[in-house]
């Protein structure tokens, strides 16, 4: 017959101990949610810088380029202008929420910078639609809610189908356009532009040290490639993005 290992026996029954009195709290306060996402994570996102470069600016004929003035109404009805960024680093974008193709990864990609930022009062994002007939305020909140955007300075703005228009081709060189037989009736960049607290647009350098000017908005960065074999941005856009908020404090 075999010994019996008083040691085994003795940690299985604080195993058993541990499973009758331990446990049922644990469900218990999931069940009256109790259990935060503070308590099971930091609420802040640990990066680091790995390129002290500055960042670029766009400069043409001589000036670094701000952006234009605009003003449009966002999904609560509020009335949004460049100078409720005035102060903080954002990102913008042009888009509609009826976009089958790469609207739906560029908002994501969106929403995971967003949560790579939470507890930043100076970082923002400008969503511009460029189908302002049909993304009216109601459609813009519903599609907010549904990404699940909680950063109070990511505005989903619609307004002037011309201004839209004018502030995507001429203010910020992203294109966007009606076309008929396009894949949900329009085409537009599906890059992102980086602008600073002062409103200057800013990038990385190229190998010849040129600007940028702007990033790939469409390939996250879990994928790391496109199809093909575009490399993403995502990762380094993070990084300038805190290399902005870092130098300008």
């Amino acid at each position: 017959m075999k010994k019996i290992s008083y040691s085994y026996v003795g940690v299985s029954f604080i195993i058993l101990i541990f499973g009758i009195i331990v446990v049922p709290k644990i469900v218990d306060r999931i069940q009256n949610n109790d259990v935060t996402r503070s308590e099971s994570r930091s609420k802040d996102v640990q990066m680091t810088v790995s390129d002290s470069t500055p960042l670029s600016y766009l400069v043409i004929n001589g000036e670094a380029k701000k952006v234009m003035p605009f003003s449009f109404k966002n999904q609560d009805g509020e009335l949004i202008s460049n100078e409720e960024y005035a102060g903080k680093v954002y990102l913008v974008e042009f888009f509609f929420s009826t976009c089958p193709t790469i609207c739906p990864k560029m908002n994501k990609n969106l929403v995971d910078i967003q949560n790579s930022f939470p507890d930043r009062p100076d970082f923002g994002i400008a969503s511009f639609t460029i189908n302002p007939d049909y993304d009216t305020q109601e459609v813009l909140k519903a599609y907010a809610n549904d990404y699940g955007v909680t950063n109070p300075n990511w505005h989903f703005m619609t307004g002037d189908r011309d201004a839209l228009y004018d502030l995507a081709n001429t203010g910020f060189n992203l294109y966007a356009a009606e076309v008929e037989g396009a894949d949900g009736g329009f085409e537009h960049s599906g890059n992102f532009a980086l602008i600073d607290k002062q409103g200057y647009i800013r990038s990385r350098t190229d190998t010849f040290g040129n600007p940028k000017i702007y990033y790939k908005g469409i390939i996250s960065q879990s994928e790391q490639f496109d199809e093909e074999g575009e490399s993403e941005d995502i990762s380094a856009l993070k990084e300038d993005i805190l290399k902005l908020l870092e130098d300008e404090k």
